[in-house]
């Protein structure tokens, strides 16, 4: 039996090897019209991102943008392990949890 490490025991080296092989894995799931199996892996990539994001760089209190949904914003209340919880803004204020990875500062880009 083959056991995979934990993402938390990988080393960054690891993590992007992993991330490599998922994102290859859900374009192989998209071009064979496998849209389910695209979506689970391509959220185990957003997660194995998460690991390469210092917590440190997400601030509470602070807005940010979400990776792959432009023009909406998210407001970060507090952290929890590779998660930020908060609300998106502009919409119901319903208290939600995004991998840290989606989180992009607004500084950046456009």
């Amino acid at each position: 039996m083959v056991t995979e490490k934990k993402y938390s025991q990988m080393t960054e080296q690891e993590l992007r090897q992993a991330i490599a092989n998922l994102l290859e894995q859900a374009r192989k799931a998209s071009q064979l019209g496998h849209v389910n199996e695209y979506a689970v892996l391509e959220r185990k990539a957003i997660m194995a991102q998460a690991y390469l994001v210092d917590p440190s760089s997400i601030v509470p209190g602070e807005m940010y943008r979400i990776e792959g949904d432009p023009g909406v914003f998210f407001q970060v209340d507090y952290l929890k392990g590779r998660f930020a919880w908060g609300y998106r803004l502009g919409g119901e204020k319903f208290t939600e949890a995004l991998p840290i990875s989606m989180l992009k500062p607004l500084k950046e880009g456009k």
